[in-house]
């Protein structure tokens, strides 16, 4: 029964959210920064609502479904949770110029990631969809890259901003790593475990990256600026 795990979805993003706002509504440094992380269950909200009215769910000839609203809520809240990725890195930097190019590189990967892991859901089983699935993969390890690399050595600049970073994106990059391996095990994939199960894993990991990791990464940047006198 898929409609349960959908609900409790909706219900814990809606609550989740307006806590981030509230929290948000506080000046402050990190103020903008937890007003972003805000926005990102309110979308995820309407994206669980939708799926549990059955909008956008497509049955699929072989009899899977292909749940649109989740690719479209992942088009809109993983840019903005990569913003504050960004942003948090040139925290630590010294010089200000380059955010933008960082976030439009950026979130050109992680759209491309998530439109071609769409393509490789609605594609019939075989070498298409695994063509599609590979591309995604190949986009979302150009994400990890620019997360790990330039944007880390920014954030490296100022040593607790540095540290912060690492953490906030470590804790990040393992949970999205996961959703790969779900999708290739799931209905979407090779069929390995059913889709209600499926969608109960997407929903603890959709909690922790979207609502857990918005508190976390605000408190770890948080001690940081204090650390630096901020």
């Amino acid at each position: 029964m898929v409609q349960t795990p959908l609900l409790i979805g909706f219900i814990v993003m809606s609550l989740a959210s307006l806590a981030i706002y509230a929290k948000g509504a506080h000046h402050g440094p990190l103020r903008g920064h937890t007003l972003l992380h805000a926005a990102v269950p309110f979308i995820a909200a309407t994206a669980y609502l939708a799926m549990y009215l059955g909008l956008g769910n497509l049955i699929k000839p072989d009899g899977t479904v292909t749940y649109v609203a989740r690719y479209m809520d992942w088009t809109f809240t993983t840019p903005l949770l990569l913003a504050g990725v960004v942003s948090s890195a040139f925290l630590g930097a010294r010089e200000r110029d380059g955010q933008a190019g960082f976030v439009a590189s950026i979130v050109t990967l992680d759209v491309v990631m998530i439109v071609t892991g769409l393509i490789a859901s609605l594609a019939p089983y075989g070498t298409v969809k695994w063509v599609f699935f590979v591309w995604s993969c190949a986009a979302f390890a150009g994400v990890l890259y620019l997360m790990w690399k330039p944007l880390a050595a920014l954030a490296a600049q100022h040593a607790p901003i540095g540290s912060a970073y690492r953490r906030n994106i470590g804790f990040l990059s393992l949970l999205w790593l996961i959703y790969p391996v779900v999708f290739a095990v799931g209905p979407e994939g090779l069929g390995l475990v059913s889709d209600a199960l499926t969608v109960w894993v997407f929903l603890l990991l959709d909690v922790l990256a979207k609502v857990v990791y918005a508190f976390t990464s605000e408190g770890n940047l948080r001690s940081a600026l204090v650390n630096r006198g901020a």
